[in-house]
């Protein structure tokens, strides 16, 4: 019997995986499943807890709540990958493989930025990660005039709209709460812009602009001096705070850069942007946030990007060439604040583009437009990923983007 396993029980890891249960023959392919433990987050709705909007509970299952029967998952923390023996080493065992995907997301590593740990969980919070998520929340709750600072550290990040929503929901969160005129919020960034595209870019920053958000690009963070609470620019540029939300540099699983499967000390996978091939190994796919894919890092590329993957692997096995079939397909809503959200649709070739989404003139979403019916859209999304997505169900929206509905110049 032919061996398949998959590094990562996240939201890539575990759709491809049951995916590929479906057409996988019993008989001839195992699939294995791996990861350090059962917890599997709903990392859009990490955005929420800061806010009080969802608590933990609301957001964490099992992982082997959605893993298909007829795959076995194992809960253990990997230590080497043997790219020679083909075999994944863990604590408890050996795994060999004739195949293997790598579905290992990203980590945040705070304490690459030199003092940032002087603060971490004091004055200084994140909220890509659960127990950061709850502690920014108490932090959040207890804050009541000051300034607040949202910085990324550096490019590439998780979810690069995240930090938009944040401070569009700070302002929310305080002018709900009375306090908005006590708070200052600052975006710090290393991007030129709001955002990497500059149709999407102009859009956001008007809306910051009109909330009253002041935005300083262009940052290249050097490192935190927990002493005067400020932020140090490589420059030498000093920008205070009284309450730091970091988006700390991301690095991918540290065993990838031991067993040299990274391409780096970063800890990225070199990934063929068209077919999810890695492209310095034989018999291995990567998918998710640990490939180079140069689009975002973020849910939806994992779906989109899964399903160009999934037909790949099945024509590789197969002895067939391989489609350079994914388009870098990115589907993202923005909370707004106030209960509206926005609405961005892009690809490698395309940026974000107005219209109507994803009916062509009726929507009923909104691309590049604020509205309360993309807010609804991306609160319900949560039982979308639970019951359609994660579970590897076929859902409507086609791999590649497709310019219906969208209006250009």
């Amino acid at each position: 019997m032919k061996k398949l396993v998959i590094l990562g029980a996240g939201c890539a890891g575990t759709m491809v995986a049951n995916k590929l249960r479906r057409l996988l023959d019993r008989e001839e392919w195992s699939i294995t499943v791996i990861d350090k433990d059962d917890r599997h987050v709903y990392q859009p709705g990490l955005l929420f807890i800061p806010f009080g909007i969802y608590k933990a509970t609301d957001i964490v299952r099992s992982r082997g709540e959605f893993i298909s029967k007829g795959i076995n998952f194992v809960v253990d923390e990997i230590i080497d990958v043997n790219l020679e023996n083909k075999a994944v080493e863990t604590t408890a065992g050996t795994f060999p493989y004739d195949k293997i995907i790598v579905s290992t997301g990203v980590d945040i590593a705070p304490e690459e930025i030199p003092g940032m740990m002087d603060g971490w969980r004091k004055n200084i919070f994140d909220f890509y990660t659960l127990d950061g998520a709850v502690s920014l929340e108490k932090a959040m709750r207890n804050f009541r005039k000051g300034k607040l600072v949202l910085n990324i550290a550096e490019f590439p990040f998780k979810c690069p709209v995240a930090p938009l929503e944040f401070v569009y929901l700070a302002d929310w969160y305080f002018t709900e709460r009375g306090l908005r005129d006590q708070i200052d919020i600052h975006l710090v960034t290393p991007l030129p812009g709001a955002f990497t595209k500059p149709k999407a870019s102009a859009f956001f920053s008007k809306l910051i602009e009109r909330k009253n958000i002041k935005v300083t690009a262009s940052y290249d963070l050097a490192e935190v001096n927990c002493a005067d609470n400020t932020i140090v620019s490589a420059a030498g540029d000093a920008i205070p705070f009284d309450l730091l939300v970091s988006i700390p540099p991301n690095v991918g699983a540290r065993y990838l850069v031991k067993s040299s499967i990274a391409m780096d000390e970063i800890g990225y996978v070199k990934t063929d942007i068209n077919t999810l091939k890695a492209e310095q190994h034989q018999d291995m796919f990567v998918l998710g946030d640990t490939g180079t894919l140069p689009t975002s890092k973020a849910g939806s590329v994992a779906h989109f990007s899964a399903e160009i993957m999934v037909e790949n692997f099945i024509r590789e096995i197969n002895g067939e060439e391989l489609k350079p079939d994914f388009d870098g397909h990115a589907n993202c809503f923005i909370e707004t604040g106030f209960d509206k959200a926005a609405l961005i649709d892009f690809n490698y070739e395309y940026e974000p583009l107005p219209g109507k989404f994803p009916l062509p003139g009726l929507g009923p979403f909104s691309l590049l437009g604020e509205s309360k019916a993309n807010h609804w859209g991306k609160m319900m999304f949560k039982w979308v990923y639970w019951n359609k997505l994660v579970t590897g169900e076929e859902m409507p929206l086609e791999a590649q983007m497709s310019l219906a509905g969208k209006v250009q110049d």
